[in-house]
C-alpha cells in the first residue's frame, strides 16, 4: 500500500511539521481503515483510544475523523505507541502496537522508516479492549470556591458544597 501524498501533507499541515511521531499515526490510521473498512466519522460511529497524547494522534484526527470535542478520541494514557480502534456501528475492533524499530536511527531515518514500511509490519494486531460507552452529557455545577461551572463528574461535594477538582482538598490516606 503505498502513501497517499494528499492525505500525508493534510496530516502534516494539521499538525505543523513532519515528523517520526505524525508518520506513526498516518500508518496506525492507514491500517485500521484497511482492518476494519473504514473511511472518516463524520460522527462517532468510529472511535480511537490512544494511549499517549505524542504527534501521532493528530495524523488519526485528519485521517478518521476522531476527535475529543466528538467525544470518539479519548486517551487511556499508558505512554505506549498503541491505539485502540472500534466501529460502533458492526461492533469490529482492533488494537495496533507499535513495534520495535531499528536501533540507532536520526529522527528523519526513523521518519522515513515509518513511511516506508507496510501498516502490517509496523504494528502488532491485538484484540481491542471494551468498546468505551459513548459521550455523556453531564449537569454543570457552580464550584463554592472558585465559582467557575463545572460538569458534575468532575465536582467533589466538601462539607455538603459543591468543589471543583482545584479547589476540593486532596484525598489520600498514606500521606507521608
Amino acid at each position: 500500500m503505498e502513501i497517499d501524498k494528499n492525505a500525508w501533507e493534510k496530516c502534516a499541515a494539521f499538525h505543523g511539521h513532519v515528523c517520526g511521531g505524525l508518520a506513526i499515526g498516518y500508518q496506525a490510521a492507514r491500517y485500521a481503515a484497511e482492518l476494519l473498512e473504514l473511511g472518516f466519522s463524520e460522527n462517532e460511529r468510529i472511535v480511537c483510544v490512544a494511549e499517549n497524547d505524542a504527534c501521532g494522534v493528530d495524523a488519526i484526527q485528519v485521517m478518521l475523523g476522531c476527535s475529543v470535542g466528538k467525544g470518539n478520541l479519548l486517551f487511556h494514557m499508558r505512554g505506549k505507541q498503541a491505539f485502540s480502534f472500534y466501529d460502533r456501528k458492526n461492533g469490529r475492533s482492533v488494537r495496533l502496537v507499535l513495534n520495535d524499530r531499528p536501533e540507532g536511527l536520526t529522527r528523519e531515518e526513523a521518519m522515513e522508516y515509518y513511511l516506508s514500511r507496510e501498516p502490517g509490519e509496523l504494528f502488532a494486531v491485538k484484540p481491542a479492549r471494551e468498546l468505551p460507552e459513548e459521550a455523556r452529557l453531564f449537569r454543570s455545577y457552580r464550584c463554592a470556591c472558585c465559582g467557575e461551572m463545572t460538569g458534575e463528574n468532575w465536582v467533589r461535594v466538601v462539607d455538603g458544597a459543591y468543589r471543583c477538582l482545584d479547589c476540593a482538598p486532596s484525598y489520600d490516606r498514606f500521606q507521608v
